[in-house]
């Protein structure tokens, strides 16, 4: 299950060190109520990285990259 988009823009996720799953993004974001529902999200086609649909539930992840779910956008930052 996916959490509803609460503001306009798009905010940062700061993770420690890149790369980082594309599945493991999702859920630290808040994205995802769990590792299996964002595993889901991506393999039913739910999610956009950058823009564009993503099916690898293990796409490596770089600063930067945006991650699109049900409209909320986060950015990728690091630490």
């Amino acid at each position: 299950m996916t959490k509803p988009n609460t503001s306009s823009g798009p905010r940062d996720i700061v993770v420690r060190e890149v790369p980082i799953e594309l599945c493991k993004v999702i859920k630290l974001a808040g994205l995802a109520d769990s590792g299996g529902a964002a595993k889901q999200l991506v393999a039913e086609g739910g999610v956009r990285v950058n823009g564009a649909i993503e099916t690898r539930k293990r796409k490596q992840l770089l600063a930067g990259d945006k991650v699109t779910v049900a409209g909320e956008t986060i950015v990728v930052r690091v630490e």
